[in-house]
């Protein structure tokens, strides 16, 4: 991409999920992420109405009466990106193309945590850890990611959603909000990642499809290939039972991921790349500022 058109993209990207996230998700990302991550301040005596899950047995059991476990909210997150840079982002039929939204989501989240004084960091991931931007601060730290969402090349085209997470549990000990953002056509088991990453850390899955991934047109013969590895076929789109079978295809393996990820915990907002995303994101921070 020319440096005039990179640079006109990353002004486009900058003023929209810039405005999203001070005059519309501010107050709700607070809501929804800030007071979930807890450190140990102190213990204290119980007292009537506190949570019995608080309670320290071992200093309990020493001054034999009962003590609480007393936590504070601490003050700044490390927010981290998982995106999601295969091949089969690139597929575009209905509405945008699916890389220019997970773009726009993942810029609209860190200028969201920007705007809460929070570290925001990236791993890239194919079927391997592309690249890795350490969590920082700052608006040149917000303008160089959105540069990369914009224009990163990956060396490889598949997807291993598990070799992503694998490398933020690995990298990142202390306890981060992460924001998984992909379309899931992975083929690879994640699910014992997930359940690990989610255990060290808060997890939340974002899924973009093209609604052309869910279902074949009738419109005769048609080519078709697979962006991640490169197999091309001809299939006849008039039979009416490849068109149920591909359908299938796609709910088993969309609700597959649902069992997955409900199975850790995990939230998940699943987004059509015609479809307004400020509004699936905001519907999802408001279910989890309510809980």
């Amino acid at each position: 991409m020319e440096a005039n058109e990179l640079l006109k993209k990353v002004r486009k990207i900058d003023i929209k999920t810039r405005g999203l996230s001070q005059n519309i998700f501010a107050g709700e990302y607070h809501t929804a992420f800030k007071g979930r991550g807890m450190t140990f301040a102190e213990v204290r005596e119980y007292q009537y109405g506190d949570d019995v899950r608080d309670i320290d047995w071992n200093v309990t059991a020493r001054h034999n009466r009962p003590y609480i476990k007393v936590y504070e909210e601490e003050r700044e997150l490390t927010v981290m990106l998982l995106v999601d840079v295969s091949n089969s982002r690139v597929f575009g039929a209905v509405g945008e193309e699916k890389r220019e939204m997970i773009a726009e989501i993942a810029a609209t989240i860190a200028y969201s945590a920007i705007t809460n004084n929070d570290k925001i960091g990236v791993i890239f991931f194919s079927d391997r850890i592309e690249k890795f931007i350490p969590p920082k601060k700052g608006k040149k730290h917000i303008l160089l990611i959105i540069r990369e969402l914009i224009n990163f090349t990956p060396e490889s085209k598949g997807t291993d959603i598990a070799v992503a997470l694998r490398y933020m549990t690995d990298a990142l000990k202390k306890r981060c909000t992460t924001f998984l953002i992909s379309d899931f056509i992975d083929a690879h088991d994640y699910s014992s990642q997930l359940r690990i990453a989610k255990n060290r850390h808060d997890l939340i899955a974002i899924q973009v499809y093209d609604k052309r991934d869910t279902s074949l047109p009738d419109i005769g013969l048609l080519r078709v290939a697979d962006l991640e590895s490169g197999e091309e076929r001809w299939i006849d789109t008039s039979m009416s039972n490849t068109r149920k079978a591909y359908s299938k295809w796609w709910y088993e393996r969309q609700q597959e991921m649902i069992e997955t990820l409900s199975k850790s915990r995990v939230d998940l907002a699943s987004i059509a790349t015609d479809e307004d995303f400020a509004k699936a994101l905001m519907t999802l921070f408001k279910n989890r500022g309510v809980r």
